[in-house]
């Protein structure tokens, strides 16, 4: 069974980067000639609905949401089996449940998921 578990700061304050990290157990990160996985961080907002940040895909191509294309990066390491993201000059407004996610390819629906990590920015 794959399991994915988000760890990082539950505070950053604000103009830092809010740096996260997905470990994926059960399951390899590595691609493989039998899996084209497809590795997603999507946030909720308190009391909204979700919101795609980007992809990293298996072959390491990384695809983001315009609106934050330009504070987000997401990357892997394949021998920790993690992927990682990074935005940078949050604000309040980044508050929100990170989630890091599984989708068997690009474009298909995420069936596996964390539980979610609460980010609050503040000072």
């Amino acid at each position: 069974q794959v399991q994915l578990q988000e760890s990082g700061p539950g505070l950053v304050k604000p103009s830092q980067t809010l740096s996260l990290t997905c470990t994926v157990s059960g399951g390899s990160i590595t691609t493989s000639n039998y899996n084209r996985y497809a590795w997603s961080w999507i946030r909720q907002f308190p009391g909204k609905g979700l919101e795609w940040m980007g992809v990293i895909d298996y072959d390491g191509n990384t695809y983001y949401s315009p609106s934050l294309k330009s504070r987000t990066s997401i990357s892997k390491d394949t021998s920790k089996n993690q992927f990682s993201l990074q935005l940078t000059s949050v604000t309040p407004e980044d508050t929100a449940v990170y989630y890091c996610t599984r989708a068997p390819r690009l474009g298909a629906s995420h069936n596996y998921w964390g539980q979610g990590t609460q980010v609050t920015v503040s000072s």
